[in-house]
């Protein structure tokens, strides 16, 4: 039981990441899709900045007085807000399609939009 509490923050990513497979395959409504996949996305985040913590370490500024501080990675923080930023973006632009097919098949389920595209090429 104490590894599952050591690790309480990789758990959470893997329950994460898996909730939002689970929810790109199972489900067929495109905006729960997109959703699941922005969670997938925050699963990854929360791993990564998890990985750039470190036990008793302080932020990176150099100073002569603390010349054997232990320093916390500041790179996985900094590349997972440019992260946050295009997930974003993205998200936004997958609704807007999502918009763009809700008024050219009138649904946005996948399974509709499959039998309407069969019916029209016979």
């Amino acid at each position: 039981m104490q590894i599952v509490l050591d690790y309480y923050n990789y758990w959470i990513c893997i329950i994460l990441m898996m909730v939002g497979f689970y929810g790109v395959i199972a489900k067929t409504n495109l905006i729960k899709k997109a959703l699941s996949l922005s969670l997938f996305q925050t699963g990854v985040l929360v791993f990564y900045i998890s990985i750039g913590k470190v036990d008793g370490g302080t932020g990176p500024v150099l100073d002569e007085a603390n010349a054997d501080a232990v320093y916390s990675n500041p790179l996985p923080h900094a590349l997972m807000l440019t992260a946050i930023v295009v997930g974003v973006a993205t998200l936004a632009v997958a609704m807007a399609i999502i918009v763009n097919i809700r008024e050219r098949y009138g649904t946005i389920d996948e399974r509709d939009i499959e039998d309407i595209e069969h019916q029209t090429e016979e």
